[in-house]
Protein backbone atom coordinates (compact mmCIF):
# COMPACT_ATOMS: atom_id res chain seq x y z
CA UNK A 1 0.00 0.00 0.00
CA UNK A 2 1.04 3.68 -0.65
CA UNK A 3 0.09 6.93 0.41
CA UNK A 4 -0.40 10.02 -0.97
CA UNK A 5 -0.04 13.52 1.03
CA UNK A 6 -3.56 15.59 0.63
CA UNK A 7 -3.04 19.48 1.34
CA UNK A 8 -6.43 20.71 2.17
CA UNK A 9 -5.34 23.92 4.35
CA UNK A 10 -3.73 26.61 3.16
CA UNK A 11 -3.28 29.00 6.26
CA UNK A 12 0.15 28.88 7.33
CA UNK A 13 2.34 30.76 9.96
CA UNK A 14 3.99 33.24 7.87
CA UNK A 15 0.93 34.23 5.98
CA UNK A 16 0.00 34.61 2.05
CA UNK A 17 4.02 36.31 1.64
CA UNK A 18 5.34 33.14 2.40
CA UNK A 19 2.49 30.76 1.34
CA UNK A 20 4.40 29.51 -1.81
CA UNK A 21 7.69 29.08 -0.18
CA UNK A 22 5.67 26.77 2.62
CA UNK A 23 3.91 24.91 -0.14
CA UNK A 24 7.33 24.48 -1.63
CA UNK A 25 8.59 22.98 1.32
CA UNK A 26 5.95 20.47 1.90
CA UNK A 27 6.20 19.45 -1.34
CA UNK A 28 9.82 18.77 -1.46
CA UNK A 29 9.63 17.25 2.09
CA UNK A 30 6.61 14.58 0.78
CA UNK A 31 8.38 13.98 -2.57
CA UNK A 32 11.75 13.25 -0.30
CA UNK A 33 9.96 10.97 2.53
CA UNK A 34 8.21 8.98 -0.19
CA UNK A 35 5.17 10.08 -0.24
CA UNK A 36 3.75 8.41 -3.43
CA UNK A 37 0.64 11.17 -4.55
CA UNK A 38 0.61 14.97 -3.54
CA UNK A 39 -3.14 16.17 -4.27
CA UNK A 40 -4.66 19.11 -3.45
CA UNK A 41 -8.80 20.38 -2.79
CA UNK A 42 -10.65 21.74 -5.83
CA UNK A 43 -12.11 24.75 -4.05
CA UNK A 44 -12.15 28.07 -4.08
CA UNK A 45 -13.68 28.83 -0.59
CA UNK A 46 -12.36 26.78 2.54
CA UNK A 47 -14.87 23.67 3.73
CA UNK A 48 -16.48 23.93 6.59
CA UNK A 49 -14.74 20.93 7.97
CA UNK A 50 -11.22 22.32 7.68
CA UNK A 51 -12.11 25.90 8.65
CA UNK A 52 -14.37 28.67 7.88
CA UNK A 53 -15.12 30.23 4.09
CA UNK A 54 -13.22 32.98 4.77
CA UNK A 55 -9.74 31.32 5.46
CA UNK A 56 -6.82 31.21 2.26
CA UNK A 57 -7.53 28.68 -0.67
CA UNK A 58 -5.48 28.50 -3.78
CA UNK A 59 -7.12 27.61 -7.57
CA UNK A 60 -6.19 23.98 -7.54
CA UNK A 61 -4.83 23.92 -11.18
CA UNK A 62 -2.44 26.81 -10.67
CA UNK A 63 -1.22 25.05 -7.61
CA UNK A 64 -0.38 21.63 -9.00
CA UNK A 65 1.46 23.68 -12.00
CA UNK A 66 3.91 25.12 -9.62
CA UNK A 67 4.16 21.91 -7.66
CA UNK A 68 4.69 20.54 -10.34
CA UNK A 69 7.88 23.08 -10.99
CA UNK A 70 9.30 22.09 -7.84
CA UNK A 71 8.93 18.44 -7.67
CA UNK A 72 10.43 15.45 -9.89
CA UNK A 73 8.62 12.47 -9.21
CA UNK A 74 5.95 12.82 -6.85
CA UNK A 75 2.49 12.20 -8.75
CA UNK A 76 0.02 15.23 -8.69
CA UNK A 77 -4.00 15.66 -8.43
CA UNK A 78 -7.09 17.06 -6.98
CA UNK A 79 -8.91 15.31 -4.92
CA UNK A 80 -11.48 16.14 -6.21
CA UNK A 81 -12.63 18.52 -8.89
CA UNK A 82 -16.10 19.52 -9.22
CA UNK A 83 -17.42 18.77 -12.64
CA UNK A 84 -19.19 22.29 -12.70
CA UNK A 85 -16.21 24.62 -11.85
CA UNK A 86 -14.66 23.96 -15.60
CA UNK A 87 -15.47 23.22 -18.80
CA UNK A 88 -14.70 19.71 -19.65
CA UNK A 89 -12.58 20.87 -22.81
CA UNK A 90 -11.02 23.14 -20.64
CA UNK A 91 -10.30 20.87 -17.59
CA UNK A 92 -8.64 18.16 -20.16
CA UNK A 93 -6.69 21.18 -21.50
CA UNK A 94 -5.34 21.48 -17.72
CA UNK A 95 -4.34 18.00 -16.93
CA UNK A 96 -3.05 17.48 -20.06
CA UNK A 97 -0.83 20.68 -19.65
CA UNK A 98 0.24 19.42 -15.78
CA UNK A 99 0.82 16.12 -17.79
CA UNK A 100 3.25 17.34 -20.06
CA UNK A 101 4.81 19.90 -18.45
CA UNK A 102 5.44 17.67 -15.30
CA UNK A 103 6.89 14.72 -16.93
CA UNK A 104 4.02 12.62 -17.01
CA UNK A 105 3.27 12.61 -13.35
CA UNK A 106 -0.88 14.19 -13.59
CA UNK A 107 -3.87 12.33 -12.97
CA UNK A 108 -7.57 13.55 -13.29
CA UNK A 109 -9.45 13.46 -9.74
CA UNK A 110 -13.04 14.38 -10.79
CA UNK A 111 -16.84 14.58 -9.05
CA UNK A 112 -19.76 15.81 -9.43
CA UNK A 113 -19.34 18.67 -6.45
CA UNK A 114 -20.96 19.25 -3.65
CA UNK A 115 -20.46 22.92 -2.20
CA UNK A 116 -23.33 24.96 -3.34
CA UNK A 117 -22.34 28.19 -1.23
CA UNK A 118 -18.75 28.78 -2.92
CA UNK A 119 -20.49 27.70 -6.30
CA UNK A 120 -23.14 30.74 -6.45
CA UNK A 121 -20.53 32.31 -4.06
CA UNK A 122 -18.25 32.73 -7.45
CA UNK A 123 -21.54 33.04 -9.96
CA UNK A 124 -21.33 29.57 -10.83
CA UNK A 125 -24.71 27.43 -11.73
CA UNK A 126 -25.59 24.73 -9.17
CA UNK A 127 -28.04 22.42 -10.94
CA UNK A 128 -29.74 19.71 -9.14
CA UNK A 129 -27.68 16.57 -8.34
CA UNK A 130 -28.84 14.32 -11.24
CA UNK A 131 -28.21 17.08 -13.73
CA UNK A 132 -24.21 16.79 -11.97
CA UNK A 133 -24.38 13.34 -12.61
CA UNK A 134 -25.31 13.45 -16.35
CA UNK A 135 -22.58 16.80 -16.45
CA UNK A 136 -20.09 14.30 -14.81
CA UNK A 137 -20.68 11.54 -17.36
CA UNK A 138 -20.39 13.32 -20.42
CA UNK A 139 -17.49 15.57 -19.33
CA UNK A 140 -15.37 11.77 -18.61
CA UNK A 141 -16.28 11.02 -22.23
CA UNK A 142 -14.51 14.12 -23.68
CA UNK A 143 -12.19 13.83 -21.94
CA UNK A 144 -11.40 10.63 -22.92
CA UNK A 145 -12.44 11.75 -26.40
CA UNK A 146 -9.84 14.49 -25.96
CA UNK A 147 -6.92 12.20 -25.03
CA UNK A 148 -7.25 9.56 -28.37
CA UNK A 149 -6.88 10.13 -31.68
CA UNK A 150 -10.77 11.63 -32.20
CA UNK A 151 -10.85 14.96 -32.53
CA UNK A 152 -14.01 15.10 -33.84
CA UNK A 153 -16.93 17.58 -32.50
CA UNK A 154 -18.62 16.24 -29.45
CA UNK A 155 -22.42 16.52 -28.69
CA UNK A 156 -24.25 15.85 -25.36
CA UNK A 157 -26.83 17.06 -23.60
CA UNK A 158 -24.86 19.33 -21.81
CA UNK A 159 -21.88 20.09 -23.40
CA UNK A 160 -21.29 20.75 -27.41
CA UNK A 161 -17.86 20.91 -28.52
CA UNK A 162 -17.10 21.82 -32.29
CA UNK A 163 -13.67 20.23 -32.44
CA UNK A 164 -11.83 18.00 -29.39
CA UNK A 165 -8.44 19.06 -30.47
CA UNK A 166 -5.66 18.45 -27.86
CA UNK A 167 -2.32 19.25 -29.08
CA UNK A 168 -0.01 18.51 -27.42
CA UNK A 169 -1.05 15.10 -26.29
CA UNK A 170 -0.72 13.96 -22.77
CA UNK A 171 2.98 11.53 -21.91
CA UNK A 172 1.01 8.92 -20.45
CA UNK A 173 -0.29 6.58 -22.75
CA UNK A 174 -3.14 5.55 -23.04
CA UNK A 175 -4.00 8.63 -21.06
CA UNK A 176 -3.09 10.34 -17.37
CA UNK A 177 -5.34 8.18 -15.03
CA UNK A 178 -9.06 9.20 -13.85
CA UNK A 179 -9.61 8.95 -10.16
CA UNK A 180 -13.42 9.76 -9.55
CA UNK A 181 -14.37 10.68 -5.51
CA UNK A 182 -17.25 9.78 -4.05
CA UNK A 183 -19.69 7.12 -2.48
CA UNK A 184 -22.80 7.08 -4.11
CA UNK A 185 -24.03 3.64 -4.59
CA UNK A 186 -26.36 3.95 -7.88
CA UNK A 187 -24.35 6.39 -9.81
CA UNK A 188 -20.81 7.47 -8.69
CA UNK A 189 -19.28 3.75 -8.36
CA UNK A 190 -20.72 2.67 -11.78
CA UNK A 191 -18.98 5.80 -13.32
CA UNK A 192 -15.75 4.77 -11.32
CA UNK A 193 -16.46 0.77 -13.11
CA UNK A 194 -17.33 2.07 -16.68
CA UNK A 195 -14.73 4.83 -16.92
CA UNK A 196 -12.01 5.34 -13.74
CA UNK A 197 -8.75 3.74 -12.94
CA UNK A 198 -9.43 4.88 -9.63
CA UNK A 199 -11.99 5.74 -7.23
CA UNK A 200 -11.50 7.41 -4.01
CA UNK A 201 -13.93 6.98 -0.88
CA UNK A 202 -14.07 8.13 2.27
CA UNK A 203 -13.48 6.77 5.35
CA UNK A 204 -16.33 5.87 6.66
CA UNK A 205 -17.43 2.19 8.50
CA UNK A 206 -19.52 1.30 5.09
CA UNK A 207 -16.50 1.17 2.95
CA UNK A 208 -16.83 -3.21 2.69
CA UNK A 209 -20.27 -2.47 1.24
CA UNK A 210 -18.96 0.10 -1.13
CA UNK A 211 -16.14 -1.68 -2.48
CA UNK A 212 -18.88 -4.85 -3.11
CA UNK A 213 -21.18 -2.61 -4.73
CA UNK A 214 -18.56 -1.75 -6.70
CA UNK A 215 -17.64 -5.11 -7.66
CA UNK A 216 -20.94 -5.42 -8.36
CA UNK A 217 -21.12 -2.86 -11.18
CA UNK A 218 -17.94 -3.81 -12.49
CA UNK A 219 -19.54 -7.36 -13.00
CA UNK A 220 -22.84 -6.08 -14.78
CA UNK A 221 -20.89 -4.10 -17.13
CA UNK A 222 -17.80 -6.85 -18.19
CA UNK A 223 -15.38 -4.83 -15.73
CA UNK A 224 -12.27 -5.89 -14.58
CA UNK A 225 -12.61 -5.03 -10.69
CA UNK A 226 -9.32 -5.82 -9.45
CA UNK A 227 -8.03 -2.92 -12.18
CA UNK A 228 -9.28 -0.32 -10.81
CA UNK A 229 -7.43 1.45 -7.96
CA UNK A 230 -9.12 1.58 -4.74
CA UNK A 231 -8.42 4.88 -2.89
CA UNK A 232 -9.31 6.27 0.20
CA UNK A 233 -9.14 9.54 2.22
CA UNK A 234 -8.42 10.15 5.81
CA UNK A 235 -6.29 12.09 8.38
CA UNK A 236 -3.30 11.57 8.78
CA UNK A 237 -2.48 11.84 12.86
CA UNK A 238 1.24 11.45 13.24
CA UNK A 239 1.46 13.68 16.29
CA UNK A 240 3.30 17.26 16.33
CA UNK A 241 6.59 15.33 16.48
CA UNK A 242 6.16 12.13 14.73
CA UNK A 243 5.54 10.59 17.87
CA UNK A 244 2.47 9.03 17.01
CA UNK A 245 3.78 6.96 13.75
CA UNK A 246 3.02 3.79 15.34
CA UNK A 247 -0.84 4.35 15.87
CA UNK A 248 -1.01 5.64 12.12
CA UNK A 249 0.29 2.33 11.07
CA UNK A 250 -2.00 0.78 12.88
CA UNK A 251 -4.79 2.94 12.07
CA UNK A 252 -3.98 2.65 8.24
CA UNK A 253 -3.99 -1.49 8.82
CA UNK A 254 -7.48 -1.89 7.82
CA UNK A 255 -7.70 -0.32 4.76
CA UNK A 256 -5.11 -2.21 3.60
CA UNK A 257 -6.83 -5.69 4.53
CA UNK A 258 -9.87 -4.27 2.74
CA UNK A 259 -7.85 -4.05 -0.33
CA UNK A 260 -6.99 -0.13 -0.63
CA UNK A 261 -4.20 0.49 -2.92
CA UNK A 262 -3.85 4.16 -1.73
CA UNK A 263 -4.56 6.61 1.28
CA UNK A 264 -4.49 9.95 0.90
CA UNK A 265 -4.05 11.86 4.25
CA UNK A 266 -4.07 15.38 5.01
CA UNK A 267 -2.12 16.78 8.21
CA UNK A 268 -3.37 19.38 10.14
CA UNK A 269 -1.15 22.32 10.71
CA UNK A 270 0.71 20.77 7.60
CA UNK A 271 3.47 23.34 7.66
CA UNK A 272 5.19 21.74 10.30
CA UNK A 273 7.06 19.28 8.20
CA UNK A 274 8.35 17.17 11.59
CA UNK A 275 5.08 14.72 11.33
CA UNK A 276 5.52 14.38 7.20
CA UNK A 277 9.61 13.82 7.81
CA UNK A 278 8.79 10.95 10.44
CA UNK A 279 5.63 9.34 8.30
CA UNK A 280 8.74 8.74 5.44
CA UNK A 281 10.48 7.00 8.20
CA UNK A 282 8.44 5.01 9.86
CA UNK A 283 5.12 4.77 8.48
CA UNK A 284 5.99 4.78 4.63
CA UNK A 285 8.34 1.72 5.00
CA UNK A 286 5.77 0.00 6.86
CA UNK A 287 2.98 0.03 4.94
CA UNK A 288 4.92 -0.48 1.64
CA UNK A 289 5.22 -4.42 2.69
CA UNK A 290 1.27 -4.58 2.92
Amino acid sequence: MKLGLHVSDFTYPGGPPRLGADLATIAQSAEAAGFDRLSVMDHFFQIRTIGPPEREMLEAYTTLGYLAGKTSRIRLLTVVTGVLYRQPGLLAKAVTTLDVISGGRAMLGIGAGWNEQEARGLGFPFPPMAERFEMLEEALQIVLQMWSDDDGPYRGEHYDLERTLNSPQPLQRPHPPILIGGSGERKTLRLVAQYADACNLFSTPDMAHKLDVLRAHCEALGRDYDAIEKTVITTFDAGEHGERTADLVEQLRPYAALGFHQVHGHLRHVSNIAPIEAIGREVIPAVAEW
